[in-house]
């Protein structure tokens, strides 16, 4: 394992998740702290794609933010083989999938097992393989993983759900089981989504893409598919009680909210236990949305994109009723994978924030949110790294980790 050390230190006014208000002075209030906390120019340099204008103000390039408590960012292992998803084990350490199809487990210091196999095969190609990872509440006592996959079937490729314990000696995952599949499938190997996490009912909630092509791509938008979707199932992988109702017939019980595009980022706040949800755009409109049950995200009918070729997607418009606004976007894009919500008092003013990994925009993005859910300051974190940040977690021990493309594990804490 090589293990190098990149200090990271930074300086500005601490601050908060409550925080109030812009003045005109350009200082943001907090009213936890009733501290002030200057706000700088966008961190966002690059002139967009589009000329599309935001919906409401701070929707898009807020003003920057800085860290003031001095922090480090070490990387504790350059031994992992494309890492995607990474999650805590009762006892501290981290448990991360490859996307090739294995899982390892870390210790908060670097040290990285063997590889875990007697998983389902993955299709590994294109942006599949093995994606997001989640362990049970009750691991102590039943040690059960759940993952999301790229499956390939006869039909084609889908994303699907499994779960299966791990053995004792963590060598091997025990008994597997595909519980869920998110159809049709298709022979794009792109836009499989693919974060799972339990919500606090105890079911499962899952991302999934709509796999990229135009045909599946208005796929999005039907309630008859599982694609581009939020899902919310039990551990067997049935549709969990309490899922809104659609007025369409033929609407899947499982689904949770629609109208994504490629969602690899979920969260919840550890505050007021909302879902918070970061979806990649195609050229711009990378988003953060806050998830309301039974609500359409817009995609591919409204987006603050443009597609890969330069054109205008679908009609062109960023706004139509009865389909929901991000909270955030970026354009350019910085393609947004995993998130993660900070709570702890290392790094103070990083308390409710909310932590994005920048695969494209090579960066950690950090965004201050404010108690009405808007973003009111963006921090870019790791710049000088030039990884592609696939996931991001808060350890047990209250640090971040955060995993890249190219096989490293990061620590960030307190100096």
């Amino acid at each position: 394992m090589q293990t190098s050390k990149f200090i990271l230190l930074f300086s500005i006014i601490s601050l908060g998740l409550h925080v109030s208000c812009t003045a005109d002075d350009g200082l943001i209030d907090d009213q936890d702290t009733g501290q002030e906390q200057e706000v700088g120019t966008p961190v966002e340099t690059n002139s967009p794609n589009s000329n599309f204008q935001p919906a409401f103000e701070g929707q898009t390039r807020i003003g920057s933010v800085t860290t003031e408590t001095p922090f480090k960012a070490t990387v504790i292992s350059s031994d992992l083989t494309a890492p995607w998803g990474i999650t805590n084990l009762p006892d501290g350490r981290l448990l991360i999938t490859q996307k090739a199809g294995q899982m390892r487990i870390a210790t908060t210091s670097g040290e990285l097992s063997g590889a875990i196999t007697g998983l389902p095969p993955v299709n590994p190609a294109g942006q599949g393989g093995l994606l997001g990872l989640c362990v049970d509440a009750d691991f102590g006592n039943n040690r059960m993983v759940y993952w999301v996959f790229s499956e390939q079937t006869s039909g084609g490729n889908l994303t699907a759900v499994a779960k299966g314990r791990l053995a004792d000696n963590e060598s091997t995952i025990e008994n597997p089981a595909v519980i869920y599949r998110a159809n049709p499938a298709d022979n794009s190997n792109a836009h499989y989504g693919g974060r799972i996490l339990f919500d606090a009912t105890g079911n499962l909630v899952v991302s999934t893409g709509e796999r990229a092509w135009p045909a599946t791509r208005a796929l999005a938008q039907s309630v008859s598919t599982g694609l581009g979707k939020i899902v919310r199932i039990t551990t067997d992988g049935q549709p969990a009680p309490g899922n809104p109702t659609f007025e369409e017939s033929g609407a899947l019980p499982e689904l949770y909210s629609y109208g994504h595009r490629n969602p690899q980022g979920l969260a919840f706040h550890p505050t007021t236990g909302d879902l918070w949800l970061s979806e990649f755009g195609p050229r711009g409109g990378d988003e953060v949305n806050l998830i309301t049950p039974g609500a359409n995200y817009g995609w591919p009918v409204i987006t603050y994109g443009i597609d890969y070729n330069g054109e205008i997607m679908g009609g062109g418009i960023q706004q139509q009723e009865g389909m929901e606004q991000p909270v955030y976007y970026w354009d350019p894009v910085i393609s947004p994978s995993g998130i993660t919500f900070y709570k702890g008092n290392q790094v103070p003013e990083w308390e409710n924030n909310l932590f994005i990994g920048g695969l494209s925009g090579m960066h950690i993005a950090r965004l201050v949110i404010d108690s009405d859910n808007k973003v009111v300051g963006e921090e870019r974190l790791l710049v000088g790294e030039n990884q592609r940040f696939r996931d991001i977690t808060q350890g047990l021990d209250n640090s971040l980790y955060a995993i890249t493309d190219a096989g490293r594990l990061y620590k960030i804490d307190r100096q």
